[in-house]
């Protein structure tokens, strides 16, 4: 923020014999040999003797607008950041598979795995579902007071131990069942992700390194906010700058900035 406020300060060093030139919104005109307090807010030129503009200086931001343009230089260097990290993938893509047969198998290669996991823990479950039938059964013995071996209808502990052993065991794999499940579907949707990307980028090269519209939005930002241009508000996006026209047709600019809640 200070090196801002000192390049500011280098932008109105006068050249030998200059003045400073403005012309306000109500279309007064302005002029002196320091800048004068009401050019400000509007685009003020410094001009030699003769008339002649030597430069033009941008209006000093409020410090709303000197926020709105270090969001909107945030938002830019996200915006590159994004870009070079989508080039890089984009390289490694193209890199890794030479046609769109070879997605469709390294998918099957990475949920091949997970297929058989799941295979093991539902072949685990039917067991279990078996061995708790007969737990079940046994247990219905001894509170129907059946069971040729009991001496009360008390059922014993490690037959209770034993059942509560496998509706935990039971319990984890169908959880770990669910997880290997949305996993192979979080797979499926990558490669087919990635399998269209590749497409897109064999077919026009120049993709390369561009974001994909979501991506793009995501990063750039859409902000509203408002440009005054005397008394009327114009609608824009935030870290735009807006031209305004007066009516005698001097014109000059304003930033966009955030509207206020």
């Amino acid at each position: 923020m200070k090196r801002f406020f000192l390049l500011l300060a280098a932008l109105y060093v006068p050249a030998a014999g200059a003045a400073y030139k403005c012309v306000d919104e109500k279309g007064v005109t302005y002029i002196g040999d320091t800048p004068p307090a009401a050019c400000a807010t509007v685009m003020m030129y410094e001009i030699s003797r003769n008339g002649a503009v030597i430069r033009s200086i941008e209006p000093t931001p409020t410090p709303e607008q000197l926020k709105a343009r270090l969001e909107e230089a945030e938002r830019r260097k996200d915006a590159e950041k994004a870009a070079a990290e989508q080039k890089r993938k984009d390289i490694a893509l193209l890199a890794s598979y030479s046609n769109g047969r070879e997605f469709d198998v390294a998918r099957d290669r990475n949920i091949e795995p997970l297929t058989g996991r799941i295979n093991n823990s539902t072949d685990r479950l039917k067991v279990i579902d078996k061995r708790m039938k007969v737990l079940e059964d046994e247990m219905e013995f001894y509170k129907a007071g059946k069971s040729k071996t009991a001496k009360t209808r008390e059922t014993p502990v490690p037959l209770l131990a034993e059942m509560q052993r496998l509706h935990s065991e039971k319990e984890a794999l169908e959880k770990s069942i669910a997880g290997n499940v949305h996993e192979i579907e979080a797979l499926k949707a990558k490669f087919d992700a990635d399998k269209r990307r590749w497409l897109d980028l064999k077919a026009d090269p120049s993709k390369r390194g561009a974001q994909p519209e979501a991506a793009r939005a995501t990063v750039a930002g859409s902000t509203a906010g408002t440009a005054k241009c005397g008394n009327k508000v114009n609608e824009c996006q935030v870290g735009q700058v807006y031209p305004c026209r007066r009516a005698d047709g001097v014109t000059y600019r304003v930033d966009c900035v955030a509207e206020r809640k």
